[in-house]
């Protein structure tokens, strides 16, 4: 794709004049920009992208797309240039489509789930399906590409031009089917727009992101964009209506005419949780779908993963897989990586997990699904991200002091923050918590404090792979520290 030249007719633009243009890549990024290529230049939270126009212009660019806004900051220098001027009332739409037509190729299947929490597990879930059955997909999201083919991501749902990219390479590489996460940044910035979907899931939703969005109801609407707007008509919705809002979701899915597929424990949902029993080790689950009955085992921990699961199947089935053949495939997924994952286990017995809940609403179902598999006390390792919603910080608190028998709170990601101050405000909802600012300490306490019978749920940072203090990250894996310290503990250590 790189020898590639397309027009902007080709590409779906219409510059002004009647200007036309050979395109021969794609660029957000001015630093990025090469002779002929097209530049978006995109509004954005601090800067608009058109105070970078002039720079485009400089490296080379054949062509711009903007809106009004950023014509106007580089009016001077697009006026000397023979550049071609595309301005487009939502240019991050246009470009998404622009990136759709530009790369051309995406597996024949894909997916999308959107939610505040299980995003990545019912996206795993949806590709290790798939797999079981004997198709080669993929998932993409918050762990990069997974599966078949893989790659590493920055952002959950990453700009369209880097998402098609990946979408075409997997394609290339024989994968037909992908299973892909979509944020509430992803969908209002439109970076889904040009994909093509065969159906789209609904986990929950409780809060985040209020640093991002202005409003719940904003917030909300971000997420059912992905009903409203990204899924087709033709489209399947596979909702979770245990949600309250999930019947909102429903209702947006009936309205457009799509087929609509719902899951969850109320007696009406299509795909219906009759009953879980948990153990040690996982859960029996009671399901029915289409006045059949069936009982299976998971190997997951948590009664949420009951609804993940379940979640997931119904985008299976409703991209034409066989009910049956998709049920018996169930047994064998395993835990997603820093979602209620073992990290370790000691001597005596007691087990520590790691999960990425970083929400007081995900801390609170993280902490309450666990309980039904231990017999002692709950451990809680709690905290909370620096330059992000700080409303949630004593709600994390609060939830892990309400569902957790002993609590430490701890550094998250700091980021450019004081740690001490985003830590008081953790405490400030956690009365009795522990306080141990160091990550690694913590995680150490809350380990040696472990009996017969007990738990730890180190909350938080999950699969991440680093902390980030300032504008550095530092090398830190929560599942990796948790085994140090048990081999430290139990004498294991060479």
């Amino acid at each position: 794709m790189r020898d590639q030249v397309k027009s902007l007719a080709d590409l779906g633009l219409t510059a002004r004049a009647g200007r036309e243009a050979r395109v021969t890549g794609l660029a957000v990024d001015s630093r990025e920009v090469r002779d002929g290529f097209l530049f978006a230049a995109l509004p954005g939270t601090r800067v608009h992208g058109g105070e970078y126009i002039q720079y485009a212009l400089r490296m080379g660019a054949a062509a711009i797309l903007t809106d009004a806004e950023g014509a106007e900051i580089a009016r001077a220098e697009l006026a000397v240039s023979d550049a071609a001027l595309v301005i487009a009332a939502d240019p991050r739409q246009a470009l998404a489509y622009t990136a759709a037509l530009w790369f051309g190729a995406q597996p024949d299947t894909v997916v999308a789930v959107t939610g505040t929490n299980g995003k990545t597990s019912v996206a795993t879930f949806v590709r290790h399906i798939w797999q079981e059955l004997g198709l080669r997909a993929v998932n993409l999201g918050t762990t990069g590409v997974e599966g078949d083919w893989q790659a590493p991501l920055k952002h959950t749902t990453p700009e369209p031009i880097t998402l098609h990219r990946m979408l075409a390479g997997a394609a290339e590489a024989g994968v037909d089917h992908a299973a892909m996460e979509a944020s509430s940044h992803g969908l209002e910035q439109r970076r889904l727009d040009g994909v093509t979907l065969k159906a789209a899931g609904f986990t929950n939703f409780t809060q985040d992101h209020l640093d991002y969005h202005a409003s719940f109801d904003d917030y909300f609407a971000a997420k059912a964009g992905l009903f409203a707007r990204v899924l087709g008509e033709d489209g399947t919705a596979v909702v979770n209506i245990n949600d309250a809002r999930g019947v909102d979701i429903a209702a947006i899915a009936q309205a457009r005419g799509q087929t609509l597929i719902t899951v969850g424990g109320a007696e009406g949902a299509d795909l219906c949780l009759m009953a879980q029993r948990f153990d040690a080790t996982g859960q029996e689950i009671r399901i029915r779908w289409q006045g059949r009955v069936r009982q299976l085992r998971l190997n997951l921990i948590g009664g949420f993963q009951g609804e993940n699961v379940l979640l997931a199947a119904g985008l299976v089935i409703a991209c034409g897989a066989e009910a049956d053949q998709v049920f018996d495939m169930l047994p064998l997924l395993g835990t997603v990586r820093g979602r209620m994952q073992l990290a370790a286990t000691r001597d005596n017995g007691a087990a520590v997990f790691v999960d990425y809940a970083h929400t007081p609403d995900a801390v609170k179902t993280a902490l309450s699904a666990l309980r039904p598999h231990v017999m002692g006390r709950l451990v809680a390792i709690v905290g909370a991200g620096g330059d992000r919603d700080a409303g949630k910080r004593p709600l994390m608190g609060q939830a892990a002091t309400e569902h957790a028998d002993l609590v430490i709170v701890t550094d998250d990601n700091p980021r450019t923050e004081d740690p001490a101050a985003i830590r008081a405000a953790v405490m400030a909802g956690a009365p009795g918590a522990t306080e141990v600012g160091d990550r690694a300490e913590a995680i150490l306490r809350g380990v040696d404090a472990l009996e017969p019978g007990d738990a730890l749920m180190i909350c938080g940072k999950g699969h991440e792979t680093g902390q980030i203090v300032g504008e550095t990250v530092f090398p830190f894996d929560d599942a990796e520290q948790a085994s140090v310290a048990v081999a430290a503990l139990d004498g294991k250590l060479a």
